[in-house]
């Protein structure tokens, strides 16, 4: 059974960096396509960035590009979400996921979700 759990949220000031990290189990992910997503209060579910397992496919979100990153470890099967240069509207609840085959910037293309973890910028 898959199953995906984030950590490292928590509250930064803007400016700050914080580090999400999603841990996947349950199976091989080589083949797998893995994404951040967020939800704030009010708004839709919003893609942030993904990437394949491989390696080869990198997509971030407009209002990311420059100050996010989605470093990924195989040896210890972790995605994480790097943060830098906060704002306040990065403000949400961060939640990881997973698809078999290619990257998909949509949130209805992934089958498997992570449990979230709140990250809040104070400005």
């Amino acid at each position: 059974q898959v199953q995906l759990v984030e950590s490292g949220g928590g509250l930064v000031q803007a400016g700050g960096s914080l580090r999400l990290s999603c841990a996947a189990s349950g199976r091989t992910f080589s083949s797998h396509a893995m994404g951040w997503f967020r939800h704030a209060p009010g708004k839709e579910r919003e893609f942030v960035a993904a990437i394949h397992w491989s390696g080869g496919s990198i997509y971030y979100a407009d209002s990311v590009k420059g100050r996010f990153t989605i470093p990924r470890n195989n040896a210890k099967n972790t995605v994480d979400l790097q943060m830098n240069s906060l704002k306040a509207e990065d403000t949400a609840n961060y939640y990881c996921a997973a698809r078999y085959g290619m990257v998909l910037t949509t949130y209805q293309g992934y089958n498997y979700w992570g449990q979230g973890t709140q990250v809040t910028v104070s400005s």
